[in-house]
């Protein structure tokens, strides 16, 4: 039996993971569920889930979710805060962290789980994008077990042999990330100069929460994993290869250096990755449809258009300067999609705010989580001041 906190419950990753605790009462207990604003799902999935404590925001939400808990006689406690949500991730009757947190929101209760050696399962890919060395650092001082979510990257590990130490040791010569293009896929520059918000929110393929489905759209997301990536599977920028795969079936690859080109494929669906990631290193039902090669009968891939989308040539240029300029990548990021999202800037300004933020600081070498803090801090003060120099 795994006792487990899930950090996001609210979102699609929190709601496909408890899809799957679901199916498998047998294996799987809750012992924290954390939310932002959807207050009464969160209510829900508690009593559902039997949770023991619930992590909230602000202590208004905490008030609210009380009330609401109270009347559905779930038995949960409320707790709210930063040093709450480390409080539920570390605490000692925890075998298993689900890190979802959206954002750089998520890093530093992830961080918490990580230096108290949980199991991880990471769907916050912001934490290794902004403090990929201090995170890789924590999991080896700590001997916690880190295990990618993310359908990327939990292909590439599927992909790699048991044993990885590395890819020179592997005999791997590149990871190919795939990419399904988003809905913008083959449009021009100038065609999406008018994109809305609804129309980035519109993935073809997967069901996900909106800043994400921004990023899907914009490249940035894709961008992100291959940081990510790096940090993961020990490989420089140079060693990754984004491909673009439109019907989202092959979800990663990995080049070998005798020519073999392993991939994992399947639906896509979240519940594939997240049950692979919870019952590791067995297997488990995850309610998702077998992939049917005949109905999908041909599988495409293209080159990415970096002039188009130019979100994702930004990623592998903060990739190869290190740093913290992921973090600021991440920041600025995190800015302009929330503008876009409020309609105060264009879908192609984003790639506009983030270029300035890296080209407008000065990059350095965070050597703790403070220093981390500071230079996400410092891209988004100058991210909100151009946003509000280019609207005028």
């Amino acid at each position: 039996m795994q006792t487990i906190t899930l950090l996001g419950a609210t979102g699609s990753i929190g709601e496909s993971t408890l899809d799957i605790i679901g199916r498998h009462p047998d294996k799987y207990a809750v012992f924290a569920l954390t939310g932002n604003q959807q207050i009464e799902k969160l209510a829900a999935q508690c009593l559902r889930h039997n949770a023991e404590y619930a992590v909230v925001n602000d202590a208004l939400s905490a008030s609210k979710l009380e009330s609401l808990l109270a009347n559905l006689k779930a038995p949960t406690r409320v707790l709210y805060g930063v040093d709450a949500l480390c409080q539920v991730a570390s605490a000692e009757s925890v075998d298993t962290v689900m890190a979802a947190i959206v954002g750089a929101a998520g890093l530093v209760p992830t961080l918490a789980a990580v230096k108290a050696g949980k199991k991880i399962l990471l769907a916050n890919k912001e934490s290794l994008v902004m403090a990929g060395g201090l995170f890789m650092d924590a999991v080896k001082a700590s001997g916690s077990l880190l295990l990618p979510i993310d359908s990327e990257h939990n292909a590439i590990f599927q992909c790699l042999p048991a044993n990885y130490q590395g890819a020179d040791a592997a005999g791997v010569s590149k990871l190919l990330l795939s990419a399904s293009g988003g809905p913008f896929r083959g449009w021009s520059v100038e065609q999406m100069l008018s994109v809305q918000p609804e129309q980035a929110c519109a993935h073809p393929n997967w069901s996900m929460g909106r800043k994400i489905s921004v990023d899907s759209a914009s490249l940035m997301n894709k961008g992100l994993e291959l940081i990510e990536a790096c940090w993961l599977f020990d490989v420089a920028p140079s060693q990754i290869e984004v491909v673009v795969h439109p019907q989202s079936v092959i979800h990663s690859l990995v080049q070998y250096t005798d020519g073999s080109v392993l991939a994992q494929l399947g639906n896509p669906d979240m519940r594939t990755p997240i049950a692979h990631a919870l019952a590791w290193p067995d297997r488990i039902l995850s309610g998702v449809e077998n992939l049917n090669l005949f109905e999908i009968a041909r599988l495409d891939f293209e080159q990415p258009d970096l002039a188009s989308f130019p979100c994702l040539q930004l990623a592998f240029d903060a990739a190869a300067a290190a740093g913290d300029a992921p973090a600021i990548l991440n920041a600025a990021n995190e800015i302009a999609v929330q503008a876009f999202l409020d309609r105060r800037i264009g879908f192609t300004q984003i790639a506009q705010v983030v270029d300035n933020s890296l080209q407008g600081l000065d990059f350095s070498e965070p050597d703790s989580l403070d220093a981390v803090q500071e230079s996400d801090q410092k891209a988004r003060q100058h991210s909100m001041a151009y946003i509000t120099q280019i609207e005028s």
